[in-house]
C-alpha cells in the first residue's frame, strides 16, 4: 500500500487527503500539520473545523505535526502549504526525504522576493541531497466541493512522463480525473497568476461592474499569464487547457475564490491591511502580484492588469482609478 504524506492541513489539503482515501487505488495518508494544536484538533474532532468545516475525516487518515512521523515510509510527498512557507516546510523536510520518493507540488502561488515556481523552489532545495523527482497539481478546484465529491479534472505535470502517469493512477477516482502534461512551467504558472487576474475580477464585482467588464477581464488577463508563460518556457497550448483558462474562470466566478473575495472588498472601498485582518486562510494572489510583475520586469513584458493590481494592493491606487488606467491605454491591436 502506497504511503502518501500531505504537507499542509488547510482546506485544500485536506480535501486532497479525502480525495486520495476514496481513490481507486488503496492509499496509507498522512496529514501534517504545521500547528501542533491543529494537529490535535484534527485527531480528537476528526473534523478541520479551521479550515474545512462540514467534513468527517476518516478513522484510517493519519495525523501528525511531526514531520519526521509523516514522511518515514512514504512514496509520495504531497505540498500543499501556502507559497510563502514552501521553501522553509521543504527545507526542514529535507533530512527525512529519500532519493525515490515522488515530491508532488499542488501551491497555487510563486516564491518570493526572488520569484521562482514552487517546484523550482523544490529542486533547488532537495538538489543539496539529491537529484529530486517532482510533479505538480493545478486546475480548477475548489477544496469544498472537492470535499463534497463534485467531479473535478485537473493536471498532473512532470518532465518524467512516467512520473506523471504515476501521480495520475495514484490520484485518480470516482470523482477526480487527471490529465497529464509535461509543461511544468506552463501548467504552475496558469494555477499562479491567475490568482492576481482574480482580484482584479473581484474588484470589478465589488465596483458593481457587469458582465461586460468581467468577460474583457478574463480574456485580456489569460492574455498575461500566457504571455508571461511562454517567455518562462510554458507553452501557450496549456493556458487554454484546465491549468490555463480553466482555473481562471474558476477563480474569477466563483463565490469560493478568496482571491476574488478580496478584490471584492477592495472595490468596497476596504484597505489591504483591513481585508487580511479578517482572514483566517491565505489569498495566495496577494504575495503572488509582486512575484508576478518582478517576472514581467524581468523578461520586459507588458502585463497591465498585474500593474494596477501591484498598484491598488501596494501603492493605494484606488480601484476605479487602476480601471480609468487600463482603459486609457494607447490603442493597438489584439
Amino acid at each position: 500500500m502506497t504511503k502518501i504524506a500531505i504537507l499542509g492541513a488547510g482546506s485544500w489539503g485536506t480535501a486532497l487527503a479525502l480525495v486520495l482515501l476514496r481513490s481507486r487505488r488503496p492509499h496509507r495518508v498522512c496529514l501534517w500539520a504545521r500547528r501542533p494544536e491543529l494537529a490535535e484538533a484534527l485527531r480528537s474532532a476528526r473534523v478541520n473545523a479551521d479550515y474545512l468545516p462540514g467534513f468527517d475525516l476518516p478513522g484510517e487518515l493519519e495525523v501528525t505535526s511531526d514531520l519526521r512521523v509523516a514522511l518515514e515510509g512514504a512514496q509520495i510527498v504531497l505540498g500543499v502549504v501556502p507559497s510563502e512557507h514552501a521553501r522553509t516546510i521543504c527545507t526542514q523536510a529535507l533530512p527525512h526525504l529519500r532519493p525515490e520518493m515522488a515530491l508532488v507540488s499542488a501551491t497555487k502561488g510563486l516564491d518570493a522576493p526572488v520569484p521562482a515556481r514552487i517546484s523550482q523552489v523544490m529542486c533547488g532545495v532537495v538538489g543539496a541531497r539529491f537529484p529530486a523527482r517532482v510533479a505538480v497539481i493545478s486546475g480548477p478546484s475548489f477544496a469544498r466541493e472537492v470535499a463534497r465529491g463534485d467531479p473535478t479534472a485537473v493536471v498532473v505535470a512532470s518532465e518524467d512522463p512516467a512520473l506523471a502517469t504515476q501521480i495520475q493512477e495514484e490520484f485518480a477516482g470516482p470523482a477526480f480525473r487527471l490529465y497529464t502534461n509535461g509543461d511544468v512551467a506552463g501548467v504552475e504558472l496558469g494555477g499562479a497568476v491567475k490568482n492576481v487576474i482574480a482580484i482584479a475580477a473581484g474588484v470589478c464585482a465589488g465596483l458593481g461592474l457587469g458582465h461586460n467588464s468581467m468577460a474583457a477581464l478574463v480574456t485580456r488577463g489569460l492574455a498575461e499569464i500566457t504571455r508571461l508563460a511562454v517567455a518562462l518556457g510554458g507553452r501557450r497550448e496549456t493556458l487554454g487547457g484546465l491549468a490555463g483558462l480553466g482555473d481562471l474562470v474558476l477563480t474569477c466566478t466563483g463565490a469560493l475564490s478568496r482571491n476574488r473575495s478580496v478584490g471584492v472588498a477592495l472595490g468596497q472601498g476596504k484597505t489591504l491591511a483591513e481585508i487580511q485582518s479578517g482572514m483566517r486562510m491565505v489569498a495566495e494572489g496577494v504575495r503572488t502580484t509582486a512575484a508576478t510583475l518582478e517576472l514581467a520586469r524581468q523578461h520586459e513584458l507588458e502585463m497591465p492588469i498585474t500593474e494596477q493590481m501591484h498598484a491598488v494592493l501596494y501603492q493605494g491606487r484606488a480601484p476605479k482609478d487602476a480601471i480609468r488606467e487600463l482603459m486609457e491605454r494607447r490603442q493597438k491591436n489584439e
